[in-house]
């Protein structure tokens, strides 16, 4: 029994382990390739419109808010809801 329980342990220390390792990796792209975006900013390199700016940081933010929904939905109870 107690060999059972020190299975579930680890197997639950691996699974935070990697969280964090692919978690880190991917947060630090996000960031990189939102700075990359930014960099399109630069009038004096590129031309565009105020829409579409609009339309990349309404993008940007869905992206965010799915994610988000993601980790609020994964930590709840599954059950029964009316919308």
């Amino acid at each position: 029994m107690r060999q059972i329980i020190h299975i579930i342990i680890d197997m639950g220390k691996e699974r935070r382990k990697r969280f964090i390792e692919l978690a880190t990796q991917r947060v630090d792209r996000a960031e990189n390739a939102i700075r990359l975006i930014g960099n399109l900013a630069n009038k004096s390199n590129y031309e565009y419109t105020d829409s579409e700016v609009k339309q990349i940081i309404a993008a940007l933010q869905d992206a965010l808010q799915a994610v988000k929904v993601k980790f609020k939905s994964s930590s709840k109870k599954k059950g029964f809801q009316f919308k």
